[in-house]
């Protein structure tokens, strides 16, 4: 008998971004293991963007909880924080519903970059919205212990990321005259893209593949990189096969699931030693990271391919799912 999933999420289904993407290629691997999984995101309701950060959408989900009752789940797992997710844990904490979480963006250092809110005032929401649930599920061992250092128990549990590997492989690497430096993200102020505009490197061309609120004024503001828009499949992997580095300057994310894409298409990435980079990077084989992204780059870019790729092959999606699995706990 198939058991269902349902997973509360900010998200819209055709969102590129990291949530959107671990939970999408979760869905396979749970379909053959006995599992359906259900989704209520903003796409059910009325919703506007969210001012300065359009990724995050605010929606009134009107007759939430008949909804959750019509899809009578087995498991529940709320995915983020924003107004679905709290509507949802009020929810289910009324309804005496056991439900877990994940913790997939630092959360109060992008409200501090975008909305100029301190730290010390998200952190305690933070650990609120997560307080009741089973199991608090993040991207790795040092977002565990960053969590538990601001007052998570011993419920937060590392999870891992995978690699769509029929999209994301090597394929011929064409020579060209200038250096290909590429950048996969949304753009956006926190993703401290502007360091990679700046960064002083000879003789390159720097690609910027993806959409977001500071998109126009970049154009305007660094008109020797290539902006190219959001995309996605064949033409995505393209890029990631065709850079000779992936650039990663961002200081904030959890993970970076680019990363490993890039990666898994035998390309080195380039990085701050930071969170995200630190956990997923072999520094010197599938990367480098340096506090000066310039270096980090020329080394890099020294890197042999195939180990690059050889070494990617750790990250799967089938472990991701069953991690996720394993940690599911009936919702009654």
């Amino acid at each position: 008998m198939t058991k269902k999933i349902l997973i509360i999420t900010d998200n819209l289904v055709d969102q590129i971004n990291g949530v959107v993407t671990t939970y999408k290629n979760i869905e396979p691997y749970a379909a053959r293991d006995g599992y359906s999984i259900d989704y209520i995101n903003p796409g059910r309701y009325r919703y506007v963007d969210c001012p300065k950060y359009n990724e995050v959408k605010l929606a009134y989900p009107k007759d939430l909880g008949k909804t959750i009752e019509e899809i009578s789940p087995d498991h529940i797992h709320i995915a983020t924080e924003g107004l679905l997710g709290l509507f949802a844990r009020r929810y289910l904490t009324i309804h005496g519903y056991s439900y877990n979480t994940a913790y997939h963006t630092k959360f109060p250092e992008a409200i501090k970059k975008i909305f100029n809110v301190p730290e010390f005032v998200t952190w305690p929401l933070i650990c609120w919205f997560h307080s009741n649930s089973n199991c608090v599920l993040t991207t790795t061992p040092s977002m565990v212990k960053q969590l538990q250092s601001h007052g998570f128990g011993d419920n937060v549990k590392p999870w891992t990321r995978g690699v769509d590997r029929e999209l994301f492989k090597p394929a011929e690497h064409e020579v060209r005259d200038k250096v290909i430096l590429l950048n996969v993200s949304r753009v956006s102020k926190e993703k401290n893209l502007e360091a990679f505009y700046e960064m002083d490197y000879p003789n390159c061309q720097k690609i910027q593949v993806g959409d977001g609120p500071m998109l126009k004024q970049y154009i305007k503001r660094y008109p020797d990189v290539h902006f190219i828009g959001a995309k996605r499949g064949v033409e995505l992997a393209h890029y990631y096969q065709q850079a000779d580095v992936f650039v990663f300057p961002s200081c904030w994310d959890t993970f970076g699931l680019v990363m490993i894409e890039a990666m898994a298409c035998g390309t080195p990435v380039a990085a701050y030693p930071v969170q995200g980079p630190l956990d997923v990077i072999d520094d010197n084989i599938t990367g480098a990271m340096d506090n000066n992204l310039s270096i980090a780059t020329k080394k890099a870019l020294d890197l042999d391919r195939e180990k690059v790729y050889n070494m990617s092959i750790k990250w799967s999606w089938e472990r991701a799912w069953l991690i996720f699995r394993d940690n599911l706990k009936s919702s009654k």
